[in-house]
């Protein structure tokens, strides 16, 4: 008699996340681990019947910032909905270690201002007692606490130049005893078992009171020095935001001296012209034929924000936006209702990227003249004799900056996207999960890939796509034993209808601490997610017991400890 299995998923159509071709099969699970694959005969404790459904390995989110909300958020919702099993946090150079006591505001002050997240909130959930000051404590706090899904960290440049040059670390370059303290932090950090290490020089990338984040002060020279700890270590990956003087050659340097990987954020349809895009992938083929592993993410959604002028983030990298940033409400308020700044804005917007943005803006909501909301807002605009910006503006302050409205910043051509998900080159991410909660929801990347581009446009490949959401991204950051459907493998699982898979159009829920609003956007077509051997959704609800242990796992250098 056969050995009992945890778990038999039963006639579905098995797409392994190699780009193999699909095959009709069963998939057997015992230990957490996958036992069989094919014909699978003997005895289960559960059975899962998957008849004309897609069974494929659990996807991987290689670009999230769940870094402070897994400290209260152990499900990591809203990513498991969309099938997601693995995450990678950290991503550039943003997180909450190493962090010494004296400068938490100023990193929770930091997330707020560069990862749109709710301050309130994240002083709620992550709390006053930090059981962690370090990097590795920081890890060893996690895995304490447990979560659905499996993680993984990256070592962030913000926080480590905090921690090591206090708040000159947005102002100044830093000396080389200070470099010499940062790399030890990153070999440190790597050896305790973080994917490697992250940075941004990203000019949108603007913290608290409106200074620049602290890794965009740092020369490429120090990057490197930093960046060199994984060529030492011999694993990690290093994951960077693109920025003026940092780009494809300045990260080629990186990849020769380290020998590891090299992926960036994020090439994206528009960001360089209507045929930029074609130069950057024929670069990066020709780097990647010399053997320089140097990756570009992209999206396969397009990047809408959806912003409060409390907030504005679209805005915050224009210079004349600095004071705005560094205001408090009453004191944005009163530059909003500036004539001088209005025409900065008005004539900012006169061409190029700006004005091209106005026709794609939504005014999502208008508690002043409800009658507005999810009108288009130049042509709003137009009707009324007024500039776009002036009637943005003014229905901001007449709803004391509660107004909400809808851009659409990039990505928007789906002929480029097309062209950039099936170019061989790249790798599927920015799916920014855990940021921006009240002004996008793009966790749902997975279900939209799906959905939209293999069923609707059949610009993808079914194989093909499952393979952009698994195996590509787990092989390029070194995790383990995920993203495949192996025999031996890791059992993370998802099983989905093809003919229905899909996303909900956003919806807006106040289920942060604090009572913090944030967009969420439900998973359609998703029967089952499987973490490690256990089921955590079914038909698209959780589906483990309060009291049962979480099945996912900390992802020390990629690897289950």
């Amino acid at each position: 008699m056969s050995e009992q299995l945890d778990l038999l998923i039963r006639g579905g159509i098995v797409v392994d996340g190699t780009g193999a071709a699909a095959r009709e099969g069963d998939v057997g699970i015992r230990g957490g681990r996958i036992a069989a694959i094919g014909k699978v005969d003997g005895p289960a404790t559960r059975t899962i019947e998957a008849r004309d459904r897609v069974v494929a390995p659990g996807f991987v989110d290689i670009h999230t910032h769940y870094d402070a909300q897994i400290l209260w958020d152990r499900l990591l919702t809203i990513s498991p909905w969309h099938g997601v099993t693995s995450v990678v946090m950290g991503n550039c150079g943003f997180g909450i270690a190493p962090t010494r006591a004296a400068h938490r505001e100023l990193i929770l002050r930091t997330l707020e201002s560069v990862e749109g997240m709710s301050l309130d909130a994240l002083v709620a959930g992550v709390g006053d007692d930090w059981p962690f000051e370090t990097f590795p404590q920081y890890l060893d706090a996690v895995e304490r606490r447990g979560s659905a899904i499996n993680v993984g960290a990256l070592i962030g440049h913000t926080p480590l130049r905090l921690f090591v040059m206090g708040e000159e670390s947005t102002e100044r370059e830093a000396t080389d005893d200070e470099i010499a303290k940062m790399r030890a932090i990153v070999r440190e950090a790597l050896d305790a078992g973080a994917l490697g290490f992250a940075t941004s020089q990203a000019p949108t990338h603007v913290g608290y009171a409106g200074r620049p984040v602290p890794s965009r002060a740092a020369t490429v020279a120090e990057i490197e020095t930093l960046a060199s700890c994984l060529g030492d270590a011999g694993h990690g990956v290093m994951q960077a935001t693109i920025g003026r003087g940092f780009f494809l050659d300045e990260m080629a340097a990186i990849q020769k001296r380290t020998s590891r990987p090299v992926t960036w954020t994020a090439l994206l349809a528009g960001m360089l012209g209507p045929d930029g895009h074609r130069w950057v992938l024929q670069k990066t083929a020709e780097m990647q034929g010399a053997g320089v592993n140097v990756v570009p993410q992209v999206s396969c959604r397009p990047l809408m924000v959806e912003f409060q002028f409390k907030a504005p983030f679209p805005f915050e990298s224009l210079p004349f936006f600095q004071p705005v940033s560094a205001a408090d409400h009453a004191g944005k308020a009163r530059i909003y209702a500036d004539p001088e700044f209005r025409a900065k804005l008005r004539e900012h917007g006169q061409s190029g990227v700006l004005a091209a943005r106005w026709q794609d803006t939504t005014i999502a909501e208008s508690p002043s003249e409800p009658d507005l909301n999810e009108r288009n807002l130049a042509e709003v605009a137009e009707q009324r004799g007024a500039h776009p910006v002036d009637l943005m503006l003014d229905l901001a302050l007449a709803s004391n900056l509660a107004a909400r409205f809808r851009m659409a910043v990039t990505n928007t051509d789906e002929a480029i996207v097309g062209e950039l998900l099936r170019d061989p080159t790249v790798v599927l991410g920015l799916s920014d999960a855990g940021a921006h909660a009240s002004q996008l929801c793009d966790a749902s990347f997975s279900t939209h890939l799906l959905g939209h581009w293999v069923r609707d446009k059949k610009a993808l490949s079914l194989e093909s796509a499952v393979r952009l959401l698994t195996s590509r991204g787990a092989d390029l950051f070194g995790l383990a034993d995920r993203g495949r459907l192996a025999v031996g493998a890791a059992a993370d699982v998802v099983v989905f209808d093809p003919d229905t898979v899909g996303c909900s159009p956003l919806r807006r829920v106040n289920d942060l601490p604090a009572g913090a609003d944030r967009l969420v956007c439900d998973a359609i077509g998703v029967q089952a997610v499987v973490v490690n051997g256990s089921v955590i959704r079914e038909d698209g609800r959780d589906a483990l017991a309060e009291t049962a242990p979480l099945p996912g796992l900390l992802l020390r250098g990629g690897r289950t400890a």
